[in-house]
């Protein structure tokens, strides 16, 4: 099989000719700046550069050469942009390491250390402390209520640190003949490229809830205002389906998976009642699949973490082929019961490794072992792309990385 060919057997539940492998498809299944560099150094690499292609998680852009050695079967439509050196420009990593950072991003460091990212009208959007490794979120522009109405929705979403200091190729949305150029972009990967290709869409709805109130009071809004939610939902969902036309338009053709956005739960459970889901998101989430399924072959990927599995059987009603990141180490998320309940229904990408305990902490033998225990569970009948439980973070030792995909290959994979 082509490595096209192997995700797609997965997702559609067909026995791949081995295991399916991502790492950075998505910024939700790749690898830090700080563990990248460290890999490299380990592996005693040192062409190319660790280009941080997402700011607020600082992520690093995985090479050709490093998905070519781990055996990635996936990539994101939006390395296709800011491929010249002009687009970067030098940083350095709270270890120390030498990296790059998109030439539009300038935060600014402070007396202690730490950096505050702003808008151009000087507006502190984003703040992360010294040492860190990830920028918070620090305006909420809802945070006192809801306006009287949403036409100012799209300028407010704008200046939220997901969506101002955003990834490729999201960073040259306003450009002048962006869709053409995603969709030229797109074609020249398929071109040359026989990986499977990801494009991360977002439109995400609980979590907009929560970026524009903030958590606390979004939460509390979705029992004491509904209302006041599903007004705001609808203002999304306005914004979301017409950006959804057009990416569809774009590359729903040329794209293999489409990935939306949504953090629905928590270490013990879902965010909400399966009741509150059912009403407020569940409806909002199958507009969306349905679009992509009747509008493109395209498969639905949507990324939440936390425990799940209480909203699994309405995330698959919706019509989501896909659920990432597969968060193991939460109640009710054991990669045995996921795969006997729901491994027919639904392909699982991720829970091949805990990033939680295992991955930092464990020997590479013991990661070696967790591993093959993960493809036993979840590789038989298809259903399983294989991907960390989410990014792997800066303190993983570059050892167990390798012990990692070392056993994908024993177990027969890449």
């Amino acid at each position: 099989m082509t490595s096209r060919e192997r995700i797609l057997a997965a997702i559609e539940h067909r026995q791949p000719d081995r295991v399916p492998v991502d790492l950075g498809a998505t910024p939700s299944s790749g690898i830090s700046a700080i563990a990248y560099g460290n890999l490299k150094r380990h592996l005693g690499l040192t062409e190319g550069a660790t280009r941080v292609y997402d700011v607020v998680q600082q992520l690093a852009q995985p090479e050709d050469f490093i998905l070519d050695r781990f055996g990635v079967d996936a990539i994101d439509i939006g390395r296709a942009f800011n491929r010249e050196s002009s687009a970067w420009q030098p940083t350095t990593l709270a270890d120390g390491q030498a990296a790059f950072y998109p030439a539009w991003f300038n935060p600014e460091r402070q007396p202690d250390g730490s950096f505050i990212a702003r808008m151009k009208d000087g507006l502190a959007i984003a703040h992360m402390p010294a040492g860190g490794t990830f920028f918070d979120q620090t305006y909420f522009p809802y945070l006192h209520g809801y306006p009287p109405d949403f036409r100012d929705l799209s300028a407010e979403m704008g200046r939220i640190l997901w969506a101002a200091l955003v990834h490729s190729p999201w960073d040259h949305a306003g450009d002048p003949g962006f869709w053409d150029t995603l969709r030229d972009r797109a074609l020249e990967l398929r071109r040359t490229s026989d990986r499977a290709l990801m494009i991360v869409i977002g439109c995400n709805l609980f979590e907009w809830g929560t970026f524009l109130r903030r958590m606390d009071i979004f939460l509390m809004d979705l029992v004491a205002e509904p209302e006041k939610v599903e007004a705001l939902l609808d203002a999304l969902m306005e914004r979301h389906l017409a950006a959804l036309e057009k990416a569809c338009r774009a590359v729903g053709d040329v794209a293999d998976i489409i990935r939306f956005g949504d953090d629905l739960g928590t270490n013990g459970g879902p965010f909400m009642s399966p009741a509150t889901y059912r009403r407020l998101f569940k409806p909002r989430h199958k507009i969306l699949c349905d679009y992509v399924h009747r509008h493109t072959r395209m498969k639905t990927f949507l990324h939440s973490c936390g425990s799940i599995r209480a909203l699994l059987p309405d995330l698959i009603e919706a019509g989501f082929d896909v659920i990432n990141p597969v968060q193991t180490t939460c109640k009710g998320m054991e990669a045995e019961g996921l795969k006997a309940d729901f491994g027919k229904d639904i392909c699982f990408w991720g829970g091949g490794c805990d990033t939680k305990a295992i991955l930092p902490k464990g020997t590479p033998q013991e990661v070696k072992e967790h591993v093959k225990r993960r493809l036993e569970i979840f590789m038989p009948g298809g259903g399983f792309v294989f991907n960390t439980v989410h990014n792997i973070l800066p303190e993983v030792p570059p050892q167990n990385i390798v012990a990692m995909y070392e056993a994908i290959r024993e177990f027969g994979g890449a």
